[in-house]
């Protein structure tokens, strides 16, 4: 008997394990692996190709990063749009196609104009070049757009229809979706580092296309087999009606439809689809429907019950205090080393992750509203440390010198001002956006390099502290507006709004660069610390507006599985007015 227990138990656990790698859930987490994994590689080395290309110069990156930011800005609700009214499987396999095939065309150009490069220069006059360098940033920002395409179907869109109506399993693979994005932010950029270090710019070309060539074919399999395994994806409402009417069947136990009820449906259907095809569309019509789209996408945006769950996930992009060129550049001119910096952003990924685990327990101890909430404040206490930091020995914070000073001398001299990069690039490429913030800073204070090693590690110390400390409650507020937009947008609009969501982030990061090209020397560091943290405080004040009107009087009740209206926290935003 012990014998046949014990091998029930072993082909128990084998086909629990078969059954687990085999599941829709765990075929959706490896395509979302090997694609984040090919869009990290890529992100960092376009950068570093673009930068090597033109002699060192930050200028093809910087118009790189604002054509990309532009570009998701404006198209946004249009993509957005797109992937509403199309089916989950043309959207995800064209999305997918087109990104890949864009990323492996740019990566065979680049490889053309690395080993031509010379002959290029010389055609036409040097604008047989420049023409390759427009082209590869038009390519690379259609690949950019494909995979916002991607992102709002699969993390939006599919990942819900997966989880069913499990709220615990969706919250629990929108933290595991989190968790592959902190591991390929670190590892993936790393991997490609090597490579084009030990090897060439030309074999980092030709890796990165043989990858997305590869990954490309394997995704598309793993999206078939998802969507077979998850016959509810075949289902999809494009507008709020045909919503309805899924709802409704639904509800119906019988699994087939009566003969009566089918036809009325299909009837009702053809009325509703041929109706609009009897008058032709104008030309007119057809140029000024992108800009209703836009239109259309904003104001529906505005009126989500989230609404100001969204605008205060926005808010959080308007900062300096993040791994990017910004900090890690200022951190180098206060003293810090290329390999202590890289040993701060590996801390930063765990604690990132630890936000994601800390996100699935409040999550089931508490809610969901509840979650953000105590996320929110879990973030304003950490970045405490970098408020404390600006007044600490140490910290360059000097009110008397003009954060346009340098922008002056700039303009007297005739030099270029300062560029900064986007942040979906920024936090790939510290060597090439350290050197900007030392270029940028340099006329107003050029002794501060020598003087480095002298300088107190007190000011520096207290604001990489918080800023790592405060990934925790950054990343498990994320989930939980991820999760808000995921569960009280209608199925139709969800592509829309997750579109216009992606702009409104893209929106404010563009602001926060601004800020910086505004006041670039170190002195003013200390200033953009406090607008940040302000502008973060206001997005958590959102979010505390949002709570207060979805909750009520219940936002403070104990967290525990006794207390009430937990469950069911995230339900009450349906019906709230924001």
């Amino acid at each position: 008997m012990t014998r046949a227990a014990d091998q029930g138990s072993r082909e128990g656990c084998c086909g629990s394990c078969v059954n687990y790698f085999t599941s829709a859930k765990f075929l959706l987490y490896l395509g979302h692996a090997l694609s984040t994994w090919g869009d990290r590689m890529w992100h960092f080395a376009v950068s570093v190709f673009l930068v090597e290309l033109y002699g060192n110069s930050l200028l093809l990156t910087a118009v790189y990063g604002l054509v990309v930011a532009g570009s998701v800005l404006l198209l946004g609700a249009i993509i957005g749009d797109w992937v509403d009214k199309n089916s989950r499987l043309k959207v995800a396999q064209t999305s997918l196609i087109i990104q890949n095939s864009s990323v492996i065309l740019c990566g065979i150009i680049l490889m053309i104009v690395f080993l031509f490069k010379t002959q290029l220069m010389t055609l036409y006059y040097g604008w047989l070049l420049t023409m390759c360098y427009i082209l590869v940033i038009t390519i690379a920002n259609i690949a950019n757009l494909a995979s916002t395409a991607t992102t709002i179907t699969i993390q939006r869109d599919w990942i819900v229809v997966v989880a069913g109506d499990d709220r615990s399993k969706l919250a629990d693979m929108n933290a595991t979706i989190r968790r592959i994005d902190q591991l390929t932010n670190i590892l993936a950029p790393m991997a490609v580092g090597q490579i084009m270090t030990f090897g060439s710019p030309v074999i980092g070309c030709g890796f990165i296309s043989g990858w997305n060539l590869l990954s490309m074919c394997m995704e598309y399999f793993l999206l078939w087999e998802v969507y077979q395994k998850t016959p509810a994806l075949a289902h999809k409402a494009t507008s709020k009606i045909e919503e309805s009417e899924l709802k409704q069947l639904n509800v119906q136990k019988d699994s087939e439809l009566k003969p009566t009820e089918g036809i009325q449906l299909i009837g009702e259907k053809d009325v509703a689809v041929f109706e609009p095809q009897e008058k032709e569309i104008s030309c007119s019509t057809r140029i000024s429907e992108p800009f209703i789209t836009f239109r259309d996408g904003w104001v529906a945006y505005y009126n989500q019950p989230v609404f100001l769950a969204g605008m205060a996930l926005a808010f959080l992009y308007m900062t300096v205090l993040g791994f990017d060129c910004i900090t890690t550049g200022y951190a180098y001119t206060q003293g810090l080393s290329g390999s202590v910096l890289s040993l701060l952003m590996g801390a930063s990924a765990i604690t990132g992750i630890t936000g994601t685990v800390a996100f699935t327990w409040l999550h089931r101890k508490c809610g969901l509203v509840r979650t953000g909430f105590i996320s929110g404040i879990a973030q304003l206490a950490c970045l405490v440390l970098c408020v404390i930091s600006v007044f600490m020995p140490g910290s360059p914070l000097d009110l008397t010198v003009s954060p346009f000073a340098d922008i002056r001398t700039r303009l007297l001299e005739g030099q270029p001002l300062p560029t900064v990069l986007p942040a979906d690039m920024s936090e790939t490429s510290f060597t090439t956006g350290m050197h900007n913030w030392l270029n940028s800073s340099s006329s107003v204070n050029s002794d501060l390099e020598m003087s480095s090693n002298s300088v107190p590690l007190i000011s520096v110390s207290l604001l990489f502290a918080g800023v790592i400390a405060a990934r925790i409650g950054l990343w498990s507020f994320d989930l939980t507006v991820t999760q808000l937009l995921q569960e009280n947008v209608i199925e139709s609009e969800r592509g829309i709004i997750n579109g216009v969501q992606n702009s409104m982030n893209y929106l404010l990061d563009l602001l926060h660069f601004i800020m910086v090209i505004l006041a670039p020397n170190p002195e003013a560091f200390g200033l953009l610390v406090l607008i940040s943290v302000s502008f973060v405080a206001m997005g958590h004040i959102m979010y505390f507006r949002f709570a207060q009107k979805t909750l009520g009087n219940q936002l403070f009740a104990c967290c525990g599985p006794k207390s009430k209206a937990v469950s069911n926290d995230s339900t009450t935003c349906n019906t709230s007015t924001v």
